[in-house]
């Protein structure tokens, strides 16, 4: 009989365990011969999750703060020279100005940290001011009527305030105010409801008035009859839309980036066509004499002039219609299928969608509405060259659209007035050079604690909202 080969340990000892993984520290004792596992403290767990004071959020606040400082005091300073390239910065940071702006900054992050109870104060006064603003929507969508009478008594205002106006102040309306709201309105159709990203819109503005002086018999190209300069608004618009359609159909199946791209090549041909082909457009020496809109009905003969009220109510009359007109498509078909292929275009395609084709639409009609701004801004200035349309007013209309917020009409049109009109407002503060640097502080500003725009969509604000909860 085969025998148990297996011996039971001895009584009182114990058998040796298996060895096993572990991930913790051990130390050797002396007294067991054996280690065991040793655990940190707590002490010294806390002091590697401490993080150096420089790092901590008050004092990187409080950095951040006097940075802005430092910038505000070199924003406002004294101008450079070009006999001394740092006689500004010398000046700024020997001078008050820059002792005056840090304290300041100082000063604010000290109440924002240590002044709980003012702070509180402020923001419940705020509140208490804004809330009135909060309730006007919620009241004008349930009242029609009143939102008419809102909408008339606008009107009305902007018809009549500019005869309070000086000549100045109309000029600035004209050339900049109600121009870059047409190319505002435009934009907002391909990047506010299409969500196509175009960063060479100004490209059609060209196309738009070169078209105006061709029509005019004022190119070294002669029509093959000439227009009435009211007559050239339709044919620079038809003239736009199907540049718009030339350019979108074989690139509209590129996305973001790509597409913005594109459309910047599409800018600088523009650009460099109109500049260098001279006997086509006239090169850099730009179209003179082109005439001033005029009325030939029967009896009824009238003339826009020298005078920007005449071009300031034409562009109060041109908007009011593009308005309704953007308002009803919004709500149509194409404009939900607009706001599918913006929020997501793949589930839109997946969905039967034909997105090209769409896309195609938003990128001619928002081109078709540069063309109308186009033509007033040629037969209003008289001169046109390659100059005038610049890559920084693609950027600025851009601007102006996200700024006011996208998708939405009357945020659009609020902030295209607002930030035109901002320069001319800071003429008697701010050095020429200097303003579009108050306009970039502001922008930044906005998009930290705003970036749905002022007035945005309400689409785009449950989104941001969504976004800012999770």
């Amino acid at each position: 009989m085969l025998s148990d080969t297996r011996t039971a340990a001895p009584t009182g000892s114990t058998a040796p365990a298996a060895p096993t993984a572990s991930t913790e520290p051990t130390a050797y004792s002396a007294s067991t011969a054996s280690f065991r596992p040793t655990r940190p403290s707590a002490e010294a767990l806390a002091a590697l999750r401490r993080a150096p004071w420089y790092r901590r959020p008050r004092w990187r606040r409080l950095c951040a703060l006097t940075a802005v400082g430092v910038l505000l005091a070199v924003m406002t300073g004294e101008q450079g020279s070009g006999a001394d390239l740092l006689f500004s910065l010398r000046t700024t940071f020997t001078g008050p100005a820059l002792w005056a702006w840090t304290g300041a900054a100082a000063a604010l992050w000290a109440v924002a940290e240590f002044g709980a109870a003012p702070r509180r104060a402020v923001a419940c006064g705020a509140r208490a001011v804004a809330a009135p603003l909060t309730r006007i929507r919620p009241a004008l969508d349930g009242r029609p009527r009143l939102r008419v009478a809102l909408v008339v008594a606008g009107l009305a205002a902007a018809v009549f305030l500019p005869l309070l106006f000086d000549r100045s102040t109309n000029q600035v309306l004209v050339d900049w105010v109600g121009i870059y709201i047409l190319l505002a309105l435009g934009l907002n159709v391909v990047i506010g409801w299409a969500g196509l990203l175009d960063l060479g819109f100004v490209a059609f503005f060209a196309i738009g008035s070169y078209s105006t002086a061709f029509w005019s018999g004022q190119l070294p190209v002669k029509p093959p009859f000439e227009l009435n300069p009211f007559l050239s608004i339709p044919v620079a618009m038809l003239t736009c839309l199907l540049a718009g359609i030339l350019l979108g159909a074989p690139t509209l199946r590129l996305r973001g980036d790509y597409l913005a791209i594109v459309t910047l090549g599409f800018h600088e041909i523009i650009y460099l066509f109109a500049k260098n082909a001279e006997s086509v457009t006239g090169g850099s020496l730009g179209v003179f004499g082109i005439p001033h809109f005029s009325v030939d009905i029967g009896p009824v003969h009238y003339r826009w002039g020298l005078d920007p009220l005449d071009y300031l109510w034409l562009l109060i009359g041109l908007i009011t219609g593009l308005v309704l007109v953007f308002r009803k498509l919004v709500r149509s078909k194409i404009g939900r299928t607009w706001e599918a292929i913006r929020e997501d275009e793949v589930a839109a395609a997946a969905h039967g969608v034909d997105t090209v084709k769409y896309k195609l639409m938003a990128f001619a009609i928002g081109a078709s509405t540069s063309g109308v701004a186009g033509a007033v801004y040629a037969s209003k200035v008289g001169f046109i060259n390659p100059e005038n349309f610049p890559l920084l007013y693609s950027v600025l209309v851009l601007a102006y659209v996200i700024f006011g917020g996208m998708g939405s009409i009357p945020g659009v049109l609020l902030g295209a007035a607002l930030l035109a009109y901002l320069p001319h407002g800071l003429k008697d503060v701010v050095d020429q050079k200097d303003r579009f640097m108050y306009l970039g502080a502001l922008l930044v500003v906005m998009m930290i604690y705003r970036p749905q725009g002022l007035l945005p969509a309400r689409r785009r604000r449950r989104t941001v909202r969504t976004r800012e909860e999770s």
